[in-house]
């Protein structure tokens, strides 16, 4: 457990990509299975020990320690493990066990029910001096949050064992932690291990931002860029799998999509639903969210949301491996192999025509009007390789709408922000304020601000406080952020009557009185 600790604090001090690879790798190599292979469950996500809580962790060390001490030190630390490893008492009677180990602590963990994990969670802090058990609390609760991504974990043990990620990937959904068969190819004891008639994952093809780049379209395909979330459906052995971008199984969501996909192959689209928002083709994202994340849909819902798959690409054409063919080549497959598929519920994502960039630029400008998120520009040449790959595929969404709202709350971040007030959630008007307009929340952002604009915000919020709830600082209602968002939808969640896609802080207003933010009214002309 020493060791994973040790991991763990130089990590969360680490900025540096390739260091953090290095500290990964160096860890990997070094620590015998199965701690590694639980080690790497937890660094990318998949570490699960449902008997531990957050609630249970705060009622341990406030029966330990001064409650008010403990809530007033959370809010100075802004993270709960960090709080809790720094103020747990040592037992009154020394302890001299055996050192801990990370596979002694999953297996003992992952048998105990929620009543019973709390004390045996107990007993091994008592044994753990305070970078253990901050190491133990971030493994226990499942959210590291140390800045490392399942990718740059999967990354570090392919460096660090001459191995190539994208192999690391095309088998990691196939395996279950400790992952001794991953490591046993690794170190070449063993051959790479398959999951032979079984619908794995393959990592996606992403694309960069277009930005200012210009590109030819002799050499580019365009495509409509759809506002839902990518999908690859595999189908092998008679079984169909849906995984997202995450790799997350999301098929129990969407079964109609599943049963209507038996062509054995694996395929990569946008998962929507029916509707006539986007283009007079789909409905808003609004209407898919009433389906994610639930892990078993009712008639009705079926009956109202029925969802289908634009589809973009081809991974797999029967058994038959497509990835290293140039997209041209795949486009025509991909053509064809839709055709046998059910139009009720997939249908191709169609190539735009135009006669050169210029022509096309004027057809991404009624994306917006369309409520299309934006165009897709793929590489006529290029193969289908995981992750972002310059210059091969390019994102040009359409320009983010922008409003000027007053800051009112604000709480502390995560990870390397979690002594920053960087969090902040801002409002708009119900009318103008010489009219007795009120301030109502409209959005929450975290991003957007540079180092320099984060420490003015977090100043300002500590030298205006004028309330607190627990972690959060209510502010005086007088600074203005100019907040862009990629779209705004009426919500009944929410007391404004609106809710934002993917706000974001694109500027600090110190020139513009909060008296002159824009009114809800505005942002609900917005809406779609």
């Amino acid at each position: 457990m020493h060791a994973f600790a040790a991991l763990i604090d130089s990590l969360v001090y680490t900025r540096s990509r390739n260091a953090k690879l290095k500290l990964i790798g160096d860890y990997l190599i070094a620590t015998p299975d199965p701690d590694r292979g639980w080690a790497m469950a937890a660094l990318t996500g998949d570490l699960d020990l449902p008997g531990v809580k957050p609630a249970a962790i705060r009622a341990l060390i406030e029966a330990r320690t001064d409650p008010v001490l403990f809530r007033m030190s959370r809010d100075y630390v802004g993270d709960t493990a960090e709080t809790v490893a720094l103020l747990w008492p040592m037992p009154p009677v020394p302890l001299d066990p055996e050192p801990l180990s990370v596979a002694a602590v999953v297996d003992r963990l992952m048998t105990l029910s929620r009543s019973d994990a709390p004390g045996a969670l107990a007993a091994m802090l008592d044994r753990c001096d305070a970078e253990e058990r901050y190491a133990l609390l971030k493994m226990a609760t499942g959210g590291l949050r140390i800045g490392v991504s399942a990718r740059l974990a999967k990354t570090a043990l392919a460096t660090a064992f001459g191995i190539a990620v994208d192999a690391v990937e095309e088998v990691w959904h196939g395996l279950i932690p400790p992952y001794t068969s991953l490591f046993a190819w690794a170190e070449g004891r063993s051959v790479q291990p398959a999951a032979a008639d079984v619908p794995v994952f393959r990592p996606f093809m992403l694309a960069h931002p277009l930005e200012d780049n210009r590109v030819d379209l002799a050499d580019y395909a365009a495509e409509w860029k759809w506002d839902g979330i990518r999908v690859q459906i595999v189908h092998v052995a008679d079984v169909t799998r849906l995984y997202s971008r995450t790799g997350d199984d999301v098929t129990g969501s969407f079964p109609d999509v599943a049963a209507a996909f038996a062509t054995p192959g694996v395929v990569d689209g946008e998962l929507l639903v029916k509707g006539e928002f986007q283009g007079g083709a789909a409905a808003s994202f609004n209407a898919l969210q009433q389906r994610l994340g639930r892990k078993t849909v009712s008639a009705k819902m079926l009956t109202d949301y029925p969802a289908f798959v634009r589809l973009y690409d081809i991974l797999f054409d029967g058994q038959e491996d497509c990835r290293a063919l140039p997209w041209t080549e795949r486009r025509g497959r991909l053509e064809t192999f839709a055709d046998a598929l059910d139009p009720d519920r997939f249908d191709l994502s169609q190539v735009i025509e135009a006669s050169d960039f210029t022509a096309l630029e004027a057809i991404r400008g009624g994306a917006r009007d369309a409520a299309i998120e934006g165009v897709m520009l793929k590489r006529r040449d290029s193969p289908y390789v995981a992750g972002r790959r310059a210059g091969l595929w390019y994102k040009w969404k359409r320009d983010p709408l922008t409003a000027d709202c007053v800051m009112m709350y604000a709480q502390r971040g995560n990870g390397r922000r979690s002594s920053w007030y960087s969090d902040y959630s801002f409002g708009c008007w119900t009318a103008p304020p010489e009219e007795g307009g009120e301030l109502l929340p409209v959005g929450k952002a975290y991003s957007g601000i540079t180092d320099e604009e984060l420490k003015m915000l977090d100043s300002f919020v500590r030298n205006h406080t004028t309330a607190r709830f627990g972690p959060v600082r209510e502010v005086e209602k007088t600074l203005v952020l100019e907040i862009a968002f990629d779209s705004i939808h009426a919500s009944k969640r929410h007391k404004s009557g609106v809710a934002m896609r993917f706000p974001r802080i694109a500027r600090i207003r110190t020139d513009k009185p909060a008296v002159e933010a824009d009114l809800i009214g505005t942002l609900r002309q917005m809406a779609t």
